[in-house]
């Protein structure tokens, strides 16, 4: 009996630790892969037992008390070292195994990771992979994230990073538009085409188009009728005739190979950020962390190079 109410404190600290960080049950549920209400239940037991309120509850927000702060840090220092014993305790096993939690963005999850993962799971068996794809920049250690995908660098000295290869940018259009419409061979042509432009869901900014000119990159907004917010949308638009767009060449990849997009502008193309995994110093000698990042090694060499080819 005893046991069982030190597991549910420990528990309750877990929970705890993850709502504070993230300052909601929903995400913290979320990030433990358990339902919002057993995180709810669990805090509650937690601060039955302590005696105080840790959190000030409303329909629209989830804060610290004051007690709630000075004890938050405390559990989250607790909850990492209860996850660096269990990493110690799955490293010594040969076979990577578990759980793995992936995190990336749509676009490099969609077109990159996931045609990756049977492949993955056929070498690994073992190992169960949950796969969370967002345009939210995720806390890769307070989310509880095994291995995230990014493009770009990123300064945590609580992470451990690999640059896996870089994404090249260029513009696209359909054959049907190019044919009634007419090839620009130079970014200063664009005037007077039809074009599609990215709109980042973060910021609300529109992508800048960076071409490479005598020498100099240059990044230029053209004035468009229609943005969206996904790449994948913007493609389709693309394909559909809708005039001409910027993309990283992965996204693009499949619609070029089907003849459904023309690169355009190519000679004018820019290599942009490097893509990058990224992982919890506390998951350095995880085998499945090991295993699967070899496999985005691999995975990215190859994709990458076929949609520059």
């Amino acid at each position: 009996m005893k046991e069982q109410m030190a597991l549910e404190r420990l528990a309750g600290l877990a929970a705890f630790a993850r709502a504070g960080s993230l300052g909601s049950f929903t995400a913290a549920a979320h990030a433990l892969s358990i339902s919002p209400s057993a995180v709810s239940k669990s805090i509650q037991r937690l601060e039955a037992h302590l005696g105080v309120a840790l959190f000030t509850r409303t329909t629209r927000s989830l804060t610290l008390t004051a007690e709630g702060k000075d004890l938050h840090e405390r559990a989250v220092r607790l909850l990492r070292e209860a996850e660096e014993i269990e990493q110690a305790a799955i490293a010594a096993r040969s076979e990577p195994a578990g759980s793995l939690r992936v995190a990336a963005s749509l676009p490099v999850g969609v077109h990159v990771i996931a045609p990756a993962l049977p492949a993955f799971r056929r070498s690994h068996p073992r190992v169960s992979v949950d796969l969370r794809l967002s345009d939210r920049m995720v806390d890769i250690v307070d989310e509880g994230i095994d291995v995230a995908v990014r493009i770009g660098e990123l300064d945590d000295t609580r992470l451990l990073s690999r640059r896996l290869a870089p994404h090249r940018m260029c513009c696209f259009a359909s054959p049907a538009y190019l044919d009634a419409r007419g090839t620009p061979r130079h970014p200063d042509e664009l005037v007077g085409h039809e074009t599609v432009v990215l709109r980042y869901q973060s910021t609300g900014q529109v992508l800048h188009w960076p071409f490479r000119i005598e020498g100099q990159v240059v990044e230029m907004t053209p004035p468009t009728g229609l943005s969206v917010d996904v790449s994948e949308a913007l493609v389709a638009v693309l394909a559909a005739g809708g005039g001409i767009g910027m993309a990283a060449t992965f996204v693009t990849a499949p619609y070029v190979s089907r003849g459904e997009l023309i690169p355009v502008l190519s000679r004018f193309a820019v290599p942009r950020d490097n893509v990058t995994a990224l992982w919890p110093a506390s998951r350095r000698t995880n085998p499945a962390v090991r295993a699967f990042l070899a496999t985005l090694q691999e995975t990215f060499r190859e994709r990458m190079a076929a949609a520059t080819t």
